[in-house]
C-alpha cells in the first residue's frame, strides 16, 4: 500500500437505542462491519475517527420506561454500560462511544436546529396529532401502532413498519391504536415546527446520481424513495424527553425530534471527541476537509435516515461533507424472522459472548454479513462455521506448523535452503493474496474480503499437505526446514490479511513471530518472519466449541 495517501476517514456508526440487549442481528448488520472497516483503513494509514454512542431520547425508551414503572434515565443508565461491555468484549475499537445524552450533544443540536431555521427549512405548523383521551396525552409516533397502509403489516409503528421498511406519519396507520391505553386515539390540534423536506427532491437526485460502489439495494431505495418525492415532516414532537427547542415560541413540552437529534451525533460526536483530548477544532478536518471520507455503517431499516434524511439536513446547514457511501446491510434473520429487540426474536449478545471466543464469534459473523441478501442464522451454523473452518483451516494450520517447528527445529524458524518452484509460487502468491483481500476491503464487501483471506489458509494447508514436512523430516531435514520456513511466512501474511477481522489472534500469531504490531493492529504490509526466531508458545489458537443441551 505504499501509493495510497493517507486520509482522514469519517466511520459514523448507527446509535442503538439503550432500551434493550443488543443481539446478534446489531452485530452483523452494523457494528462488526463498522469496526472490520474501520481497523483495515487504520492499517493502511488512514487516520480514522469511528464514532457512535447510546440514544437515549428514543421513544422506544419512553415506552419501556412506561411499561417498567421506571424513569427514562433508569433504562439509559442499565443498558449503555451494557453497550460497552459488550464493545470491550468483541474488540470494537472505538474512538468515542458517547450517547445523545451529553452536553455537546445538546449545544450542537440546538446550534443545527437554530442555522436550519435560519436557512429557511424551518416553519411553524399547526396539525392534528393523535391523543390519549384515557391517558390525556399525546402520543409520539412509536406510542402508536396499526395496520400499514403499504404493506397491510399489522403491527406497524407509527415512525416506519417493520416489514416492508416504508416511514410512517402515525395518521398513515389503518386502525390506529395507543400503546399506553390500547384505546383508539383522537386527533388533537398541536404545533410543530416543520422541516421543509420537499425542498431537497432535487438536490438529493443530482446526489445521489453522482454515487459510485454502493450496494444496489441502498442507491435504488434511495433513489427510489426520492423519485417518489419527499414530504415535508415534523422536527418537533411533544414529550419532554429528549433535547428542548432552544426557543420558547411553541410553548412547553415540545422536543427535537429524536429522528433527526440522532443523526446529528455523527456531527457532535467528534466535537466531543476532540474536547476530550484537548484539541477542541480536531474534528474539522473529518467534517470540513474535502478531502475527507465518509462512511455510514447501518442497517436495513436505517437506510431512509442515512442516505436521504441525513444528507438533507447536511445540505440544509452548509459546510459539512456528504457522506462518501452508506454501506447498509440487509436483515440477519432467526428461523426466517427478523431479530428484534422489541419483539424478542434472537438471542441476546451476551448470551453468545459467555460461549464464544471472541474473535470466534466474530468470524462466524463476518463469514455471514448480510450484504446483498437477508441471511439467516443458527446457532448451529455458528458452530459449524467456528469448528469446521476457523478451528479445521486457520487455528489447525498454525498450530500444526508451530508444532512441527518445535518437534524438529526446538521452536525456532529454520534457515531456508534452496526454493522450489513451489515455494516462489507460494511466497509470490502473498502480496496478489493480500491485495486481493484490500481490494475487497476497500470496496467494502467485507464478506469477500475474509473468504479470500481464509483462503490464503486454506492455500498454505494444501502446501504443507503436498510437501509433507513430516516425512520429509525423516529422509531430508534441511527441505523440512525450507518447506516450514515458508509456512511461517504464509501464516504471518495471512495474520496480516485477517487482523481486521480477528483482531486478538491475529496480533497473538504475528507477536509469536516476533513481529509486534502498533495499536491498534498490524500495518497492511507483508511481514517477514526472520529465520532464527525463537518462537513464543501460542497454545491452542482457538478451541472448540459444544453447546449444551440446555443451551
Amino acid at each position: 500500500m505504499t501509493d495510497h495517501t493517507p486520509t482522514k476517514v469519517l466511520v459514523a456508526v448507527a446509535w442503538p437505542y439503550a432500551q434493550g440487549s443488543l443481539h446478534l442481528g446489531h452485530i452483523a448488520g452494523a457494528y462488526l462491519p463498522a469496526d472490520i472497516f474501520a481497523r483495515y483503513r487504520r492499517s493502511i494509514g488512514d487516520d480514522v475517527l469511528m464514532v457512535s454512542g447510546s440514544d437515549v431520547h428514543g421513544t422506544p425508551i419512553t415506552v419501556k420506561a412506561d411499561e417498567m414503572g421506571v424513569t427514562p434515565a433508569e433504562i439509559v443508565d442499565t443498558f449503555h454500560p451494557e453497550f460497552l461491555s459488550n464493545w470491550s468484549d468483541l474488540a470494537i475499537s472505538w474512538d468515542l462511544f458517547t450517547t445523545t445524552g451529553t452536553e455537546t450533544h445538546t449545544r450542537v443540536v440546538q446550534d443545527f436546529f437554530l442555522t436550519l431555521l435560519d436557512n429557511g427549512h424551518l416553519y411553524p405548523h399547526t396539525t392534528e396529532q393523535f391523543f390519549d383521551e384515557q391517558e390525556q396525552r399525546f402520543l409520539p409516533d412509536r406510542y402508536v401502532e396499526g395496520t400499514c397502509p403499504h404493506c397491510g403489516y399489522l403491527e406497524a409503528r407509527g415512525d416506519q413498519c417493520d416489514n416492508c421498511g416504508k416511514t410512517l406519519d402515525p395518521t398513515d396507520l389503518i386502525d390506529p391504536r395507543s400503546k399506553l391505553s390500547g384505546t383508539t386515539p383522537v386527533l388533537k390540534e398541536t404545533e410543530h415546527y416543520y422541516w421543509r423536506l420537499s425542498a431537497f427532491n432535487e438536490p438529493l437526485l443530482e446526489w445521489l446520481d453522482t454515487r459510485e460502489g454502493w450496494r444496489p439495494h441502498v442507491i435504488n431505495f434511495a433513489r427510489g424513495m426520492v423519485t417518489e418525492g419527499l414530504h415535508d415532516r415534523a422536527f418537533t414532537r411533544d414529550l419532554e424527553w429528549g433535547i428542548p427547542l432552544p426557543i420558547d415560541d411553541l410553548g412547553p413540552g415540545k422536543s427535537i425530534y429524536v429522528w433527526w437529534e440522532a443523526v446529528m451525533g455523527y456531527y457532535s460526536a467528534p466535537q466531543e471527541w476532540a474536547e476530550l483530548r484537548g484539541t477542541p477544532d480536531a474534528w474539522k478536518e473529518w467534517w470540513e476537509n474535502p478531502d475527507a471520507e465518509s462512511f455510514y455503517f447501518v442497517g436495513k431499516d436505517n437506510i431512509p435516515f442515512h442516505a436521504i434524511y441525513w444528507p438533507a439536513l447536511i445540505l440544509g446547514h452548509g459546510g459539512m461533507n456528504m457522506p462518501t457511501n452508506v454501506p447498509g446491510n440487509q436483515y440477519v434473520t432467526f428461523g426466517g424472522a427478523k431479530a428484534s429487540k422489541s419483539r424478542g426474536v434472537g438471542r441476546a449478545l451476551g448470551w453468545y459472548i459467555d460461549r464464544f471466543q471472541s474473535d470466534a464469534l466474530r468470524y462466524a459473523i463476518a463469514q455471514s454479513l448480510p450484504e446483498s441478501n437477508d441471511t439467516d442464522l443458527s446457532d448451529d451454523e455458528i458452530v459449524r462455521r467456528v469448528n469446521d473452518e476457523l478451528v479445521a483451516t486457520w487455528g489447525n494450520l498454525v498450530n500444526r506448523v508451530f508444532a512441527m517447528t518445535g518437534r524438529y527445529f526446538d521452536g525456532v524458524v529454520p534457515e531456508p535452503g534452496d526454493l522450489s518452484e513451489v515455494d516462489v509460487k507460494m511466497l509470490d502468491g502473498r502480496q496478489i493474496a493480500l491485495d486481493e483481500v484490500a481490494a475487497q476491503l476497500d470496496a467494502v464487501k467485507l464478506r469477500g474480503g475474509i473468504a479470500r483471506a481464509m483462503q490464503m489458509a486454506g492455500d498454505a494447508n494444501a502446501y504443507l499437505n503436498e510437501l509433507a514436512p513430516w516425512t520429509t523430516a525423516k529422509t531430508d531435514i534441511a527441505r523440512t526446514g525450507t518447506t516450514l520456513w515458508v509456512a511461517h511466512q504464509l501464516i504471518a501474511a495471512a495474520a496480516v490479511a485477517l487482523a481486521p477481522y480477528l483482531p486478538d489472534s491475529s496480533v497473538r500469531v504475528l507477536a509469536a513471530h516476533g513481529i509486534e504490531s502498533p495499536e491498534p493492529g498490524p500495518v497492511w504490509l507483508l511481514p517477514e518472519v526472520v529465520a532464527g526466531t525463537t518462537l513464543q508458545d501460542l497454545g491452542p489458537l482457538f478451541a472448540k466449541v459444544e453447546l449444551e443441551p440446555e443451551d
